[in-house]
């Protein structure tokens, strides 16, 4: 190191020092009226100081509403399956209704499809009579190699 120097072995011990613990004081709380609480509380600390705060109500729980002894799911599936057995009720004789109209339709169309086609043949093949045609009758006729001799 340095000549004309000597190294110095001071050592400096520090001591933590200890916190106390703390001081609980109890303080006089100011007198209120039974009954009323006000909306602002103030407390006198031995030390001479005023805290000052709100007053906090305690929590209340809401009271519990007194449960029925059907629940209302049961009801509502005991009412679903009521009305569930009417519209089947109803759906059964809707689809009869429905299966004797479709018959009822198709047999007017048929009947109508008959009477139709029956006045069409009538008009088709019935006889002239007297609208001014040729009658001819063959009573003895010959056919010889295709040709007509009467």
């Amino acid at each position: 190191m340095y000549p004309d120097h000597t190294p110095q072995r001071s050592v400096e011990v520090h001591q933590p020092t200890p916190i106390p613990p703390p001081v609980v004081y109890s303080a006089p709380v100011v007198p209120v009226q039974p009954g009323t609480v006000p909306t602002v509380a103030s407390i006198v600390l031995p030390d001479g100081r005023v805290v000052t705060g709100y007053a906090i109500d305690a929590v209340r729980p809401e009271p519990v509403a007194a449960k029925p002894a059907v629940s209302r799911a049961a009801v509502n599936v005991a009412l679903g399956g009521v009305g569930f057995l009417a519209v089947c009720g109803g759906l059964l004789l809707l689809t009869s209704f429905i299966a004797a109209l479709t018959a009822f339709i198709g047999q007017l169309i048929i009947l109508a499809a008959v009477i139709f086609g029956g006045w069409i043949a009538v008009q088709v093949l019935g006889t002239s009579g007297g609208k001014g045609g040729t009658t001819v009758h063959i009573r003895k006729a010959t056919f010889k190699r295709n040709h007509f001799h009467g």
